[in-house]
């Protein structure tokens, strides 16, 4: 039996474009590089697929450096695909060019309308809810026109607010099964996972945060070894990926593909 919080078949994924060094961060650490980030990018690419699923690779968009981060874009779902709507002006754009994608595999596609924003690293969907967090990219309205669409599907959806500083909900958190979530201490402190079985990060390894469970996998950013060595030690298997370049631009595990 398949569960479809981390059983997929499909993962779209897009190449990074040249024009990366534009994209958006909360603190300039420096540029990402080029070259490592698509390195990187193909490692990513080669573990989703190593799991028996199709990886949709679209190409890159010069005119939007931040496009990699194709989960901002969509809510996929088994009933269907929600396109969201930026919070971030400077990538409202990347919504459009995602469209085609979702409606070569899905007869039903919704778009979120405004006046509204919300975007995909900020929503977490469980084995029982979905949780949305507000955040500088996530707001009111956003949230109760997506819990409109989704309660039409059947779905419950939790407001929970992100922490002060932090970009996404996902920047802290990630789904390891449908019951499991792994999270910063920070976030977990204001109790939006009580009833959940929670695997904190280690101290120091906040950043490990963002990861992602694809089938039998969990993909994590590199150069975090005592979270890496905790979540082998409860069971997962653990694939580390190099996600310095993709940090430069406020980026990581759960940012870089639509899974459905």
């Amino acid at each position: 039996m398949t569960d479809p919080t981390f059983d997929f078949s499909r993962a779209i994924t897009r190449r990074p474009a040249l024009t990366i060094a534009g994209g958006l961060r909360a603190e300039d650490i420096g540029n990402p590089d080029f070259e490592g980030m698509l390195t990187a990018h193909k490692a990513y690419v080669a573990a989703l697929k190593s799991t028996g699923a199709e990886v949709i690779e679209l190409d890159p968009l010069d005119a939007y450096p931040d496009a990699q981060f194709v989960e901002d874009t969509a809510l996929c779902l088994p009933q269907g695909a929600v396109l969201m709507r930026p919070g971030a002006p400077s990538r409202m754009g990347e919504v459009n060019e995602m469209a085609p994608a979702l409606h070569s595999y899905y007869d039903t596609v919704c778009g979120i309308e405004g006046p509204g924003h919300i975007e995909g690293g900020d929503i977490l969907v469980t084995g029982r809810e979905i949780l949305v967090g507000r955040s500088d990219r996530t707001d009111a309205a956003g949230v109760a026109e997506l819990t409109k669409i989704t309660s039409d599907w059947g779905y419950k959806l939790r407001e929970v607010f992100t922490p002060e500083g932090v970009l996404h909900f996902k920047t802290d958190c990630s789904l390891m099964d449908a019951e499991t979530i792994l999270s910063t201490r920070r976030l977990d402190a204001s109790g939006c996972f009580d009833g959940y079985r929670v695997l904190h990060v280690a101290d120091g390894e906040e950043a490990a945060a963002n990861a992602i469970r694809f089938n039998t996998l969990v993909l994590m950013a590199a150069g975090f070894p005592r979270t890496a060595e905790m979540l082998d030690h409860e069971g997962y298997e653990v694939v580390e990926i190099d996600n310095t370049d993709c940090a430069k631009l406020d980026g990581g595990m759960s940012c870089l593909s639509l899974r459905f």
